[in-house]
C-alpha cells in the first residue's frame, strides 16, 4: 500500500499547474511544448529539451510496451515478440490515421475498460479467497502500512512521507506541465476553464483509482498466501506476472477475454499517446523548421515519423526488463532522472528575471549528470529525490552561470523579451486550491488510518 504515497504530490502539483504553468503554456499557442522555450530563452534551449524528452519518453514507452506484452504473452500463450508486433502494429495504424483526436477519444473508452478490469480483479479475487473475512485472515499486515514519517530516503529505504511529497510535487508538475505526452492535452483544450477543470479532476480522481488497484494487489497477495499452488505459479524473478497468472489459471474464459481487453486498452492508451507526442516534438522541433520538403508535406512526413517511433520504441521494449526489478519502478526511475531538470528550465523560462539560454542549458545538463551520479554512486538515496536534486542543481548552476554567461545579442532577437501576461488571478485559483489542499489532507488521513480498517 506504500504505492499510495505516489499520489500525495498530485493535488499540490495541480494547484501550481492551474495557477502558473497551464495558463502560460496555453496562451503561447504552440504545438510542441518545447517551442515555448524558444520564445523565452532561445532556439538552443528548445532543441536541448526536445532531445531530452524524446530520449526519456522513448525509453519509458519501451518499458510500457514490454509490461503489457509480457502480461499478454503469458495469458495468450503467444511468443513475446509476436504479441508485441500485433499490439504495436494496431496501435501505430490508428495513431497514424486519427492523430491527437483519435488518441483522446480512444483513451476515454480505454479508461472505462481499465476501471472495469480493476473491479473484476477485486471481485473475483475475493470470490476465490472465500470472501472478505478470509481476506482479513490471510492479508499480509506488513503491506498495509502506507505512511512512514521517519523515513527521509537517505539510508536505502524508500517511500517515506517527505520524499514522496517533495519529489511528487516536482515530478507531477513536470509530468503534466512540461511532458509533451500530457501537456499536449493542455495545448489542444477548448479554453482555459477547460484546462483548469481537467487538472482539477485529475488531482481528485487519481487517488481513488490508485487505491482500487492497490487493493486488487492486496487481495491477490492474500490469495497467494492462502493458496500455495497459486504462489508457486508466480515466477520469483517476474513478480509483474502475478495478475497474468491469476487470470490464466483461475478465471473463466469469458472473464479472461474482458481482462485481456482491459490490458490491451491500458497498453494502447499509453502507447498511442506517447507516439503522438514523440512525433509532434520531432516534427515541430527538429524536422519541419529545418527541411523545406517536410514543411510542404507535413502530414505525410509526420505519419512517417510516427511509424519510425513505433519501430524504435518496440525495439527498446526488448531490453526494458533489465532496467529495474519491476516494470512500474523502471518507468518512474527513467522519468525521475530527467523530470527535475526539465521542470527547472520551464520555471526559468516563465520567471520574470531572465537568464541566458547558455546558462539554462548548462544547468539542465548538470542537473541530469547529478541524478546519474546519484543513481550510479549513491544508491542509498531514494530515487524519488532525483526530481528535487535535478531541479535544484539546474537552478543553482543556471543562476551562477548567468553571471558569467550574459545573454548574447543574437539570442535576444531569437527569444521574446516581452513579459508574460498576468496568469490565473487569485480569485480564479482560490476555489481549486482550497479543494485540492483539503483533498491532500484527506488523502494523507485515509492513508494513515488505513491499517486500522483491518
Amino acid at each position: 500500500m506504500q504505492w499510495l504515497t505516489f499520489e500525495f504530490g498530485v493535488p499540490l502539483a495541480m494547484i501550481l499547474l492551474i495557477g502558473v504553468f497551464a495558463p502560460a503554456l496555453y496562451r503561447s499557442g504552440v504545438v510542441s511544448i518545447y517551442a515555448f522555450l524558444e520564445t523565452r530563452l532561445g532556439h538552443s534551449s528548445r532543441l536541448l529539451l526536445g532531445a531530452v524528452f524524446v530520449l526519456s519518453r522513448s525509453f519509458a514507452t519501451g518499458v510500457t510496451i514490454y509490461a503489457v506484452c509480457l502480461a499478454l504473452s503469458w495469458i495468450l500463450g503467444m511468443p513475446f515478440l509476436v504479441t508485441m508486433g500485433c499490439l504495436g502494429i494496431v496501435t501505430v495504424v490508428y495513431s497514424l490515421e486519427g492523430g491527437m483526436k483519435a488518441v483522446v477519444y480512444s483513451e476515454v473508452a480505454q479508461m472505462i475498460i481499465k476501471v472495469m478490469g480493476i473491479a473484476t480483479i477485486i471481485g473475483l479475487g475475493l470470490h476465490y479467497l472465500g470472501g472478505w473475512s478470509e481476506f482479513l485472515t490471510h492479508v499480509d499486515h506488513a503491506r498495509l502500512n502506507v505512511v512512514d514519517f521517519g523515513n527521509l530516503g537517505f539510508d536505502g529505504r524508500e517511500y517515506g512521507f517527505i520524499p514522496m511529497v517533495c519529489g511528487g510535487i516536482f515530478l507531477y508538475c513536470s509530468y503534466y506541465g512540461t511532458d509533451q505526452t500530457q501537456a499536449q492535452r493542455i495545448l489542444c483544450a477548448r479554453d482555459e476553464p477547460t484546462v483548469a477543470k481537467m487538472l482539477l479532476f485529475n488531482g481528485l480522481l487519481r487517488f481513488p483509482i490508485t487505491l482500487s488497484y492497490c487493493m486488487g494487489g492486496l487481495i491477490l497477495g492474500a490469495f497467494a498466501r492462502s493458496n500455495p499452488e497459486f504462489a508457486h505459479a508466480i515466477p520469483t524473478s517476474r513478480p509483474d506476472l502475478m495478475i497474468p497468472v491469476f487470470i490464466t489459471h483461475y478465471l473463466p474464459h469469458g472473464v479472461v477475454g474482458i481482462l485481456v481487453v482491459a490490458i490491451i486498452a491500458a497498453g494502447m492508451s499509453t502507447f498511442s499517446s506517447n507516439l503522438n507526442s514523440l512525433s509532434a516534438v520531432a516534427m515541430e522541433d527538429f524536422i519541419s523548421p529545418n527541411f523545406a520538403w517536410a514543411r510542404g508535406n507535413y502530414v505525410l512526413c509526420s505519419k512517417l515519423v510516427t511509424l519510425a517511433w513505433g519501430v524504435v520504441t518496440m525495439c527498446q521494449a526488448m531490453v526494458a526488463g533489465q532496467i529495474a526489478a519491476t516494470v512500474i519502478e523502471a518507468i518512474n526511475k527513467i522519468s525521475s532522472l530527467f523530470y527535475g531538470p526539465i521542470l527547472a528550465m520551464f520555471v526559468l523560462a516563465i520567471w520574470p528575471r531572465r537568464v541566458s539560454a547558455s546558462a539554462a542549458n548548462l544547468g539542465v545538463v548538470c542537473g541530469v549528470i547529478m541524478n546519474l551520479v546519484l543513481w550510479l554512486c549513491f544508491k542509498n538515496v531514494f530515487w524519488f529525490w532525483w526530481n528535487v536534486t535535478g531541479a535544484v542543481t539546474t537552478w543553482v548552476v543556471a543562476g551562477t552561470a548567468s553571471i558569467f554567461l550574459p545573454r548574447p545579442a543574437e539570442a535576444k532577437t531569437g527569444a521574446s523579451t516581452t513579459t508574460l501576461a498576468p496568469l490565473t488571478t487569485a480569485s480564479v485559483i482560490a476555489a481549486p486550491a482550497i479543494l485540492l489542499t483539503a483533498w491532500f489532507i484527506a488523502m494523507v488521513a485515509v492513508s494513515i488510518y488505513f491499517p486500522r480498517f483491518f
